[in-house]
C-alpha cells in the first residue's frame, strides 16, 4: 500500500518541479526579508483569519461575506450563531486561529485529525452526534452553485467502512515521508491531501478540514507566511478549477496507473501564487503592511523631500527620535531607502 503513495510522487514532470523550485525560491525570499513588526504581524494574521474563514467555508456552499464574517465573530456569544452558516464561520475561525498560535505543538495523527474535526463542528448542532468520528454511511462530494445546492457529482468516496484502515495507512505514510525527506514536503502534502479527500472519512466537514490541515502541514514544513496570505482565498477564486483538478485525478484512483498530476498541478499553481503574494508584502508597493503606523510617517515625508537627518525628520514628523531612527533601519533593509555620507554628515533618501 505504501507503493501506492509513493508511486504517485515519481517520475514527476518538468513542470512539476519546476514548480517547487520557484516556490522553494520565493519562501527562501519571505525567510530573509521577512523581519515585519509585531504589530504587523498581528494585523495581517487577523485579516487573514476572516478572509481564509469566509473563503473555506463559501467554498461549501456558505453565502456570508467577508464583512458579515467580521462582524458576526466581533463581540458576539455562542449563543447567538442561529443558522448553519454561522456555527460553520464561528468553528473554523477558532479552529484556524489555533492552528496559526499553536501549530509547533500540535502533532501530525489521526488523534489531531478527529480532534480537529470536533472543534471545527463544535458549534452546529446537526452534526453533533458525528463530530471527531468517522463516518458510519456513504457520502458523495458535489459541485455546489452560488445557492449551496448540489449541482453535479464530482465523485463517490472511499466506501465508509474501509475508510479507517485508509486513513490510517495514508497518515502513516504521510508521517514518515516527511520525516525521511525522500521527496518535497509540497508532494507529500498534495498527496496526503487528496487522498483524503478521495476517502472522505468525515460525514461532513472534509472540504473545510483539508484546508485546516493544509495550513497545520505546511507551517510545521516551514512556509511561516500562511498566517499572513489567505491560501483558502486563492483556492475559492479558484474553485472551478479546485474541483475539476480534484475530479480528473480521482477518478484514476483504484486502477493500475493512479495519477495524481492534474491536483498536485493545480495546488501547486495555488501555492505559487500564495508565496508570490507573501513575497509581495516585502515590497515598497505594500509599505503599509509592512511598517507601524509611526514607521508609516517617517516613510510617508522621505517621500516627499529629496534627503534628510534622522534630527529633522523626528522634528516634522513629531515622531521620537529612538523611533526614527528604527524606522529608518527598517526602510534600509527592505531597500526603500539609501544611506548617504557617514557620522554626523549622513543622510538618507528615497531609492
Amino acid at each position: 500500500m505504501t507503493n501506492k503513495y509513493q508511486k504517485r510522487i515519481e517520475n514527476l514532470s518538468a513542470d512539476i518541479l519546476q514548480k517547487v523550485g520557484e516556490i522553494d525560491a520565493l519562501k527562501a525570499k519571505w525567510v530573509q526579508g521577512a523581519e515585519l513588526d509585531r504589530e504587523v504581524l498581528t494585523r495581517l494574521k487577523k485579516s487573514v483569519l476572516i478572509t481564509s474563514t469566509g473563503a473555506s467555508t463559501r467554498i461549501e456552499g456558505s453565502k456570508l461575506s467577508d464583512d458579515q464574517v467580521e462582524k458576526l465573530l466581533r463581540g458576539m456569544s455562542i449563543d447567538k450563531f442561529m443558522n448553519r452558516d454561522q456555527q460553520e464561520v464561528a468553528g473554523y475561525y477558532e479552529l484556524l486561529t489555533n492552528v496559526f498560535d499553536s501549530y509547533s505543538s500540535i502533532p501530525f495523527s489521526e488523534s489531531t485529525i478527529k480532534f480537529f474535526h470536533r472543534e471545527l463542528l463544535k458549534f452546529v448542532e446537526k452534526d453533533k452526534e458525528h463530530r471527531g468520528e468517522y463516518k458510519k454511511k456513504e457520502n458523495q462530494v458535489a459541485m455546489v452553485d452560488a445557492e449551496g445546492i448540489p449541482v453535479e457529482i464530482v465523485f463517490n468516496p472511499t466506501l465508509a467502512y474501509l475508510a479507517p484502515k485508509e486513513m490510517q495507512e495514508i497518515v502513516e505514510w504521510s508521517q514518515t515521508a516527511l520525516i525521511e525527506k525522500k521527496h518535497h514536503p509540497l508532494l507529500i502534502i498534495g498527496n496526503f491531501l487528496i487522498e483524503f479527500l478521495k476517502i472522505h472519512p468525515f460525514t461532513d466537514g472534509n472540504g473545510r478540514l483539508s484546508r485546516i490541515l493544509t495550513n497545520l502541514i505546511m507551517l510545521q514544513q516551514g512556509f511561516a507566511y500562511m498566517p499572513y496570505i489567505s491560501h483558502e482565498k486563492i483556492v475559492e477564486d479558484n474553485k472551478p478549477e479546485y474541483y475539476i483538478a480534484l475530479r480528473q485525478s480521482q477518478k484514476t484512483f483504484g486502477t493500475e496507473n493512479e495519477n495524481i498530476i492534474s491536483w498536485l498541478t493545480f495546488f501547486l499553481r495555488i501555492v505559487l501564487e500564495q508565496s508570490r503574494r507573501a513575497v509581495e508584502l516585502l515590497s515598497r508597493a505594500q509599505t503599509e503592511k509592512l511598517l507601524s503606523p509611526q514607521q508609516e510617517i517617517v516613510w510617508k515625508y522621505m517621500q516627499k523631500v529629496h534627503d534628510s537627518i534622522p534630527a529633522d525628520i523626528s522634528n516634522i514628523t513629531k515622531v521620537l527620535r529612538p523611533t526614527v531612527n528604527q524606522a529608518l533601519t527598517k526602510l534600509l533593509k527592505l531597500k526603500m531607502i539609501e544611506r548617504i555620507g557617514s557620522g554626523r554628515a549622513t543622510r538618507y533618501r528615497v531609492i
